[in-house]
């Protein structure tokens, strides 16, 4: 499957920026002066964590938690979008993308869920097909919390009603995801939407997603806090004829253009005063694609200042012209208002923009200041602390085309440490129904808390244009190198984008197990391909005891 063509190899090179420190003007504009030029844009319903007298308490402490309560109701909806038209689809609370949830450190998030989908269709075959289509749970994908219980636990399923339950009238489902948020939690930006496996992909290519913004010391400084705060949640929907095809073969999406919304709406249009600074969260809530992002008009470009990947501060604020985004992505920019006239936030292979920037107005005089420096949301890990040394961790994105009977004959395979076992090990493993695919049963990864290990993660397709996206649950990692390549400085992520050939990309991370145990995963972020079986389980456990020799399942 094609679906990320035409990125350059110009683009390529610059998947991860090196810092460059941006010049200061002269002056501060206060946010409030600023809501008229983006009161037309449009931006998703906005829930708040309403505070408790004297502020949130430590958990723990004397004072209640500031807790953030709000029902997702989940459905088949007829979604006006403007650009397209109308288009059913499930939704959150009727709306693409659904609310977005601004919380603090510290709060309690309860959500309740509602399924109000028709019952599943009964199905016997393999886990890893597409099935369960009306099932969901829910991931807050990138935050430091619980992934066990009723936490961030993408292991849970929550059910429709059975046919048997909508004849004798039986009220829809209600479940109870409650996330704890720690004290420490960086502030950034952060998203949410369903995880079943075998399902995920035709929800998210409907739009079913919503951004979660974590507020802190970030805001803080005065130049950002200045600007007006703009979500950009980028949705890839796929739809025919009004609405998302089913995922009955390889090919399913690929054959169905995508259109591309930004808030819900396709090209919306943003205004920008020249002189003014807007802070942007690039949210990149896809299935399929990798974009790669630019603002420009015909003669010229505007350029972003990066001040966060995925939720995590940078210690600078980075000058660049394009940022890429893996499906899973967010990336805090900052925006200049430049020369008066059209910009257009441009995506690589996509033929239309995915929206209009308009500089115009009376100019802020003088400019808005841009940061020298922010509070850095994660310190560096040090390699001296990796616990195994000589022996990173490998994870191998790998597909064998062609190796089964039906509709979906290739294998979506991850190789490298400890690969789920084949059925056949003295058997032609390209073709083996079990061999490095998803196995609900089987702990690939055992990992312990306060270890630091390094892993390398790496796509052996020989096409350029095939993109995988590794996304790791729970815990951020450290990215140190691209293709053996040092990355000064190391940026921190939870998603990679990883790009085919010859050879494909190879990325090392340093990673820190902390804080949580329990089950959860890692996958390919191309969420057909997790959905066809290119996952894995991981374990967090605590420590072992010194001497114990105790055999972990899943260790090499």
């Amino acid at each position: 499957m094609r679906e990320n063509v035409g990125i350059s190899r110009r683009s390529l090179l610059k998947a991860l920026p090196v810092a460059t420190l941006v010049a200061a003007s002269d002056g501060i504009l206060a946010r409030p002066a600023l809501a008229a030029t983006t009161a037309s844009f449009p931006q998703p319903v906005i829930r708040r964590c309403p505070r408790p007298p004297g502020g949130t308490a430590p958990s723990g402490g004397a004072g209640p938690r500031a807790v953030l309560e709000q029902t997702l109701d989940v459905r088949f909806t007829d979604t006006w979008i403007p650009g397209y038209g109308t288009a059913v689809t499930r939704t959150y609370n009727g709306t693409v993308p659904g609310p977005t949830l601004r919380v603090r450190a510290g709060d309690l998030l309860r959500l309740r869920q509602v399924n109000g989908l028709p019952p599943n269709k009964p199905y016997h075959g393999t886990h890893n097909r597409p099935h369960r289509l009306n099932s969901f749970n829910l991931h807050t994908h990138g935050m430091h919390v619980s992934p066990s219980g009723e936490a961030d636990n993408v292991l849970r399923e929550f059910r429709p009603r059975t046919a048997d339950e909508v004849e004798s009238g039986a009220p829809e489902p209600e479940y109870l995801t409650t996330i704890e948020i720690p004290e420490d939690h960086p502030a950034g930006t952060y998203w949410y939407h369903p995880h079943v496996h075998g399902s995920t992909a035709e929800q998210i290519a409907g739009g079913m997603a919503g951004v979660i913004i974590v507020e802190g010391d970030v805001d803080e400084v005065p130049e950002i806090a200045a600007a007006a705060d703009v979500v950009v949640c980028v949705n890839e929907l796929r739809l025919k004829d009004g609405k998302v095809p089913e995922f009955t073969a390889d090919d399913a999406f690929a054959d169905v253009r995508p259109t591309f919304t930004v808030n819900g709406e396709v090209n919306p249009t943003l205004v920008l005063r020249p002189g003014e600074v807007q802070r942007w969260r690039l949210v990149a809530a896809l299935a399929f694609t990798t974009l790669v992002l630019q603002i420009a008009s015909h003669d010229d470009e505007l350029t972003m200042y990066q001040i966060a990947q995925d939720g995590i501060t940078f210690a600078e604020p980075v000058a660049t012209e394009s940022v890429i985004m893996a499906p899973g992505n967010r990336a805090d920019v900052l925006v200049l208002g430049g020369d008066p006239g059209t910009y257009r936030l441009w995506a690589d292979g996509v033929s239309v923009p995915l929206m209009t920037v308009e500089v115009s107005g009376d100019a802020v005089e003088p400019a808005m200041e841009l940061p020298r420096t922010l509070p850095q949301g994660m310190p560096f890990l040090d390699e001296d602390d990796i616990a195994n040394p000589d022996d990173d961790r490998k994870v191998v994105f790998h597909i064998d085309p062609d190796v089964f009977p039906g509709p979906f004959p290739s294998a979506y395979r991850v190789l490298g440490s400890n690969p789920t076992p084949a059925d056949d090990p003295d058997g032609d493993l390209s073709s083996d129904p079990a061999y490095g695919l998803f196995d609900p049963e089987y702990v690939n990864h055992t990992l312990e808390l306060d270890t630091v290990e390094r892993w390398t993660v790496h796509s052996d397709d020989p096409k350029p244009v095939f993109h995988h996206s590794f996304h790791l649950h729970t815990n951020h990692f450290l990215v140190t190198h691209r293709n053996g390549e040092p990355l000064d400085p190391p940026v921190w992520q939870d998603t990679i984008n990883l790009a085919g050939g010859r050879p494909g990309d190879t990325f090392t991370f340093l990673v820190k197990y902390a804080d949580f145990t329990g089950r959860t995963v890692l996958h390919c972020h191309q969420l057909q391909h997790e959905d066809l079986g290119m996952m894995q389980l991981i374990d967090y456990v605590e420590p072992r005891r010194p001497g114990s020799g105790q055999s972990l399942p899943g260790k090499r």
